[in-house]
């Protein structure tokens, strides 16, 4: 075999050696971009299932309390403030004032 023999065996080697190196390559990039793929898949579940665990304990939870006392001692007074014009203006009596301000204390 001469020179150019030599030569033409040597490129196909270095041919062959590079084409399996080039796919051995890919093959593993492959590999390497399917498991980060399922890494941030996995990593999206479980933040949509914490997205959806928050937003149940949000539907469930309770609202907020409101004091309920204070409207309805607002809404006392002034119907006893009403009674009381209404009493000094002579359209109730005393015993009629009475009567209304027991109702509404609840007497």
């Amino acid at each position: 075999m001469g020179l150019i023999g030599g030569m033409a065996r040597t490129a196909v080697v270095a041919g062959t050696a590079t084409a399996v190196s080039n796919r051995v390559s890919r093959r593993q990039g492959n590999r390497w971009a399917e498991k980060d793929q399922q890494s941030a898949d996995a990593a999206d579940a479980e933040a949509y299932r914490q997205q959806q665990a928050y937003a149940q304990q949000q539907a469930y939870a309770p609202p907020p309390t409101q004091p309920a006392a204070a409207p309805a001692q607002e809404d006392m007074i002034t119907q006893l403030q009403k009674l009381g014009e209404l009493k000094a203006a002579g359209i109730l009596t005393e015993e009629e004032f009475a009567a209304q301000k027991a109702k509404i204390l609840g007497s």
